[in-house]
Order: structure tokens, then sequence, then C-alpha cells
């Protein structure tokens, strides 16, 4: 008799899931409850499972949940078939590629969402209802007026309704950033921003010669009297804030600040570029510093973070119709248009709903995985709960960057504070990323072996030297 194991009929009950409810697509159900069955020891690499129909009948729904389902599980490394012998437990693959990445901020994949059917499903209406032709030729930039319309939905939960005309297409918030520096600076002209900041202002701020200095912040953001005092000093061209879940800090800041800083902007008569990608992540964030001083502010906000980084859109919200064709003419100097079909996949998503439905699955996913972070993390943990990040203040005997080499030697990529700093001065942390590693086991791994490397001291870890 073959070594094998069958499983018979009569246990199918003792680990398939009992369908229904609110908990996602069956086809999902079933391959979380392979998942389980087989991290717990419930079915081992071997066990040769029923066949599709057996298990169609079985569980009363019809093949093509049964063939999506075990589609899923041979994605995840779970089964392997054996041709006319067959499916079976896989045995567990080995991981050649060490590296955890904890580096990149992206969104984690959505909990009880199909993504690839929603991806199929949108694909399959914006061709069917929009010319083929037009999806694959030049536009002008700034977008159609069904994607500005769209723009103006996805914003309304932060102004409420606006008007789509004061709503910009973009290829994404870098490109946005970008754009609104060559807009409105000049070269040699200072931009102030937060001691800890985005590194990609910084980037393009480099690239066009424009300065960036930084204003004190503390625990709620940038400090109003500081703002003020290096406007005096500084004229500068733009201030640019991040204010909601902070990239690195994860900080929100309360709204108070934000009132205090728009009045500043007003009074000194700067612009502020309001990058807000988290916002819609967030427990009920304040209202964006836009709200307060809506001529003074230009308002971006992209798709990257709270749906997928591969539609690359951005909108930005500009309301000064002459700052707005100047942002356009800066814009398309280095990047034409936003990419015809991602544009409209997302503005499909949008005005369909799907957008929404995929955005609470990110932020579902990523409440669970903070939830990981502070279990693993213990003391050290300090996020607020939401978002894609945690900063993680160091112990005295690591530095930032120290960690970050120790850590990699470990398989763990992480970002060091310096990667963030604007002015010369730093604090000792590192960014931990939680949605690039899709599965929320080999997260936990990461998290654990970081966490045991924090509880040692430099002197006790050596790299091995080859």
């Amino acid at each position: 008799m073959s070594q094998l194991k069958t499983i018979q009929d009569e246990n199918l009950t003792s680990w398939l899931p009992r369908l229904g409810g609110n908990k996602g697509p069956r086809f999902l159900q079933i391959a979380d409850a392979l998942q389980v069955a087989v991290a717990d020891g419930s079915l081992t690499a071997g066990d040769r499972l029923p066949t599709q129909r057996q298990l169609a009948a079985q569980l009363g729904v019809d093949l093509t949940t049964i063939t999506r389902a075990y589609d899923e599980a041979r994605r995840r490394n779970l089964l392997e078939g054996r041709g006319a012998r067959g499916t079976y437990v896989a045995a567990p693959k080995v991981e050649l590629t060490a590296i955890l990445d904890l580096s990149m901020n992206t969104p984690p994949p959505p909990d009880g969402v199909d993504f690839d059917d929603m991806l199929r499903q949108g694909l399959s209406q914006v061709l069917m209802r929009a010319d083929n032709e037009l999806l694959m030729t030049y536009h002008l930039g700034g977008g159609s007026e069904s994607d500005r319309k769209a723009g103006a939905r996805w914003l309304e939960p932060m102004f409420g309704p606006l008007d789509s005309r004061q709503v910009v297409v973009c290829p994404g918030a870098q490109a946005a950033i970008a754009a609104l520096i060559l807009a409105l600076t000049e070269p040699g002209d200072v931009i102030l921003a937060e001691p800890t900041s985005y590194p990609g202002l910084r980037a393009a701020a480099a690239q066009f010669g424009r300065h960036v200095i930084a204003v004190g912040a503390d625990k709620h953001g940038m400090l109003p009297e500081l703002l003020e005092e290096a406007c005096r000093q500084h004229q500068p061209g733009l201030v640019y804030l991040n204010p909601t879940l902070q990239n690195p800090t994860a900080i929100t800041m309360p709204e108070r600040r934000r009132r205090e800083l728009a009045g500043i902007a007003q009074r000194c008569n700067v612009r502020i570029v309001e990058d807000d990608p988290y916002w819609l992540l967030a427990d009920a964030p304040p209202p964006p510093v836009a709200a307060f001083a809506p001529a003074q502010v230009l308002y971006i906000s992209t798709l990257s973070k709270c749906l997928t980084p591969g539609l690359r859109v951005a909108f930005v919200l500009i309301r000064d119709p002459a700052e707005r064709e100047r942002f356009l003419v800066a814009l398309r100097s280095f990047a034409l248009m936003v990419a015809p079909l991602t544009a409209a996949l997302a503005t499909q998503w949008i005005l369909d709903g799907s957008a929404d439905r995929l955005m609470e699955g990110v932020r579902k996913e990523a409440r669970l995985r903070h939830r990981m972070a502070r279990d693993v993390l213990a003391g050290r943990y300090s996020g607020a709960g939401d978002g894609l990040h945690v900063w993680l203040e160091l112990p005295a005997y690591w530095n930032s960057s120290q960690l970050a080499l120790a850590a990699a030697s470990y398989g763990i990529a992480v970002t060091p504070a310096e990667a963030f700093a604007t002015g010369s001065a730093s604090v000792n942390a590192i960014r931990i990323s939680l949605g690039s590693i899709k599965d929320r086991g080999r997260l936990q791994a990461g998290l654990q072996r970081l966490s045991h490397l924090l509880a040692r001291r430099p002197e006790s870890f050596s790299a091995a030297v080859v």
C-alpha cells in the first residue's frame, strides 16, 4: 500500500470552514482553512486532498469556487498537483530569498478582499466601456474630465464636495511634489520641512537646486513659533508638511496645530505643500491643513498607500487657476500624463465603490499587523495602531545605522533614521514598514528576529566575515 495518506470523506469537516457570513469570498475561506490546517498539523505534507468535485459536493458550492481555492492554496505553496494521482499537501518550501523587507512602505494585502478578481473585473469594465484606442494614445496632462471627477470624489472625505476643475491627476505623489517645486520656487529657494521628513522631498529639491531647511518639531509636529521665525529669516518658497501618520514618525498632527500652521502661512504669505497619503487610513484624523487655509495650501493625495502603488495615480487639489496652469506646465516637462489605462482603472474603482472596499481591506489588514507588532515588540512599540509603519526609537546601546546593518545580516531590511534626516541632527530610531511582506507569518518572524536583535548589545553581535 502507498505510504501516502488519503483524507477520507468523513474527516473533511475536521479542517474545512463553515462557509458564509461576512468572512470574505468563499474560495479564500477554504484556502485560509487549508493554511490553518497545515500550520497546526491537522494536515501534513503528503496528505491527499479530495478531488475538486468531491469537495464542491461536500461543501455545497460550485466547482469554480473549489478550483479558485486550490489555485490560491498552490500560490501560497500549500498544495501540489501530481497529475492523475491527485492533489497533495506540499512539503514546506525552502526559502532561498531570506531577506524580510521591513523597509518599503506599501499597502499590505487587503483583508477579506479578492484583489485578483477586483483587478480582472475592473479592467473588464474599463475595456468594455472605453475606446481602446484612447487608452493607448497621448493625453493632455492633468487627467480627463471623468478622472478629475473621480479625484474630487476621492477627496470628498477630507473636504466635502469639490469643483473637479480644481483637481489635477498626476502619475504619483513624487511627480506631484517635483512639479510643485518647479512651478512655485526658483533655483536657490528654501523649502522648510520637519527635521525628519520624506526623503523624496530632499531628492527632488537637490535635483532642482533648492535647499531644504529643518524647522523644529515636537510630539505634535512642526512648531508654529519656529515656522514663523524661519519664514521671516529665510523667505521660503514652500513649506512641506506630511501631517497625518507622518513618514517616518507616524505622528498625526492635532487640529489645533494644523490651524496654527495654516494661520502662519496666511500671515507670511507662504505656500504649504500638504502631502497626505495616509489620511484615509488613519483613525478619525483631523481636517487637512488645506481646510483651514485653502488659498495657501496645495494638497496631495495618492492612491499608492491606500490601494496599490501599481496604479501610479495621485490627485492634487490646487484652487488657484494660475497656479494650476503653472503646475501643469512644470509637470509636462518630465511626466506628460498618467498612463491612460491605469487612470481609467482608478476612476472605475473609485466611481463603482471598489476603491472603498479595497481601502477598507487594507485598513483592516494594517491594523491587524499593528497589533502583531505591538505584541511582538512589547514595550518598544509606540505606534498609533493604524497606517503602514512604526517608528521605533532604539535603546542607547544601538544607533540606527549600526542596527540596520546588523538587521541585514539577520535577513531583515529596515530603514534607519538617517535616511529621513532633513538637517544634521537625527533621532536614534528606525522605521519598520508593516505592509511589504505579504504573508503574516513571515512578517511575524521578521518582527521576532528584530526584537531578539534589539535585546542584544552590539558587542555581543558578530557578523560573519567571508
